[in-house]
């Protein structure tokens, strides 16, 4: 299969790395406007270097691209790709308009092309192995969600608030866990060392019996990924940097006091760290990414996927007074 990427920045040159080393992948390409940087990708890869998408999509002529340009231009460069009868995975967030995505996941739904949006940490390994142990029923009824995702001021982010860069991840991980959107949106935001966008929000979203709560920023120093989730039956503790995956399993019981009064009374509970077989998020995207367009199968993320994410996260930032 030949494939290209599109934008040979921080994640782009990712993307090269791990599609030149896939089995029965042909990177043919990388295009970027920025020829030393381009270059650099291409030749560290061996394939050849574009600064024009479009010139790249022409001659090449590639089965898939990963589209990994500023948030700004993913429109863009999309419509373009999908023009061309390319499948594509862009980069999260889909579009930084929801109209735009919409547009984009009704042309590709048009030209029949697969799209795929990246939203990486539903590949955590961990991530995975949760969302398995909630399904079994293993921690019963889920009551809470709780992320914190925060860290330094990312200077390469030029195009995007906290809320579109990094709570969408955490948008879609309770999504994806709860299998289904909120009901209900809560939220507060606001500039602490960046003047002309959000670098901080807390986010509260209702999910018919469930609660969810994420916490992002840019200003925390020291960079913190982890997710909380509590049920009726446990609670489960996953650390996205380190992929590990504690459980707590309750250890209760019903009954009544010596007045008669119903209490629940509560042992001590059951620590287990979850076997998690380690890898390379981004790996595993872009495998799922290339076999759906193999064997004409649906991604893990799709568009629609992706195009929820954003209107929540648009959402979000309406109800911030954006």
């Amino acid at each position: 299969m030949r494939v290209g990427v599109i934008g040979a920045g921080c994640m782009g040159k990712n993307h090269a790395r791990i599609y030149s080393e896939m089995h029965g992948v042909d990177l043919v390409g990388v295009a970027d406007p920025d020829r030393k940087t381009g270059k650099s990708v291409a030749s560290a890869h061996g394939c050849r270097y574009y600064k024009d998408c479009k010139e790249f999509l022409l001659k090449e002529r590639p089965d898939a691209v990963s589209v990994c340009v500023p948030t700004s231009l993913h429109y863009a460069v999309s419509k373009d790709v999908i023009e061309h009868g390319v499948n594509l995975l862009i980069e999260k967030p889909i579009t930084k308009k929801l109209q735009d995505a919409e547009h984009i996941v009704a042309l590709a739904k048009k030209a029949g092309v697969k799209l795929a949006v990246g939203h990486i940490e539903r590949f955590n390994p961990a991530v995975q192995r949760l969302k398995s142990l909630i399904d079994e029923g293993k921690l019963g009824e889920i009551t809470s969600l709780l992320a914190r995702r925060v860290g330094l001021f990312p200077p390469r982010i030029k195009d995007a608030n906290v809320i579109i860069d990094i709570a969408v991840h955490d948008i879609d991980i309770f999504n994806y866990l709860l299998g289904k959107p909120p009901v209900k949106i809560n939220a507060s935001a606001g500039k602490a060392l960046v003047d002309d966008r959000e670098d901080y929000a807390d986010i509260f979203l209702r999910y018919n019996g469930t609660n969810g709560l994420i916490e992002v920023n840019w200003i925390t120093p020291v960079k913190i990924r982890v997710l909380n989730v509590t049920g009726t039956k446990g609670y489960a503790r996953v650390n996205y940097i380190t992929q590990d995956l504690t459980l707590y399993e309750s250890v209760y019981e019903k009954t009544c006091d010596k007045f008669g009064d119903f209490v629940v009374q509560f042992g001590e509970p059951k620590k287990k760290l979850v076997h998690v077989v380690k890898e390379e998020p981004l790996k595993l995207e872009l495998e799922n990414f290339i076999e759906a367009v193999k064997k004409d199968g649906q991604p893990l993320v799709s568009g629609e996927d992706g195009l929820s994410v954003l209107r929540i996260a648009i959402e979000i930032i309406k109800s911030c007074g954006g």
